[in-house]
């Protein structure tokens, strides 16, 4: 893939995801038992233990994370 067939398929996506506000996630679960790569991805948003939320920007790579330990977390849409 060229450089900008690859913004043109992410930017699209992008921009509509950022106007959706921020995401607010809690940790619902202990990442006890888990891969700790999961661990990781829990520290790397910003959880430290459980009922710990955090309010971060909506974007493809928080999704991302998000989508690795949805198990673990709750999310909620909030507008800014």
């Amino acid at each position: 893939m060229t450089k900008t067939s690859v913004e043109s398929t992410v930017a699209p996506d992008a921009a509509r995801q950022s106007d959706s506000g921020a995401l607010r996630i809690t940790l619902i679960r202990s990442t006890i038992g888990y891969d700790r790569k999961q661990a990781t991805v829990v520290r790397g948003l910003g959880l430290r233990r459980i009922g710990h939320t955090v309010v971060v920007k909506d974007d493809p790579s928080r999704r991302g994370m998000i989508a690795k330990v949805r198990h673990l977390v709750k999310v909620d849409h909030v507008s800014e």
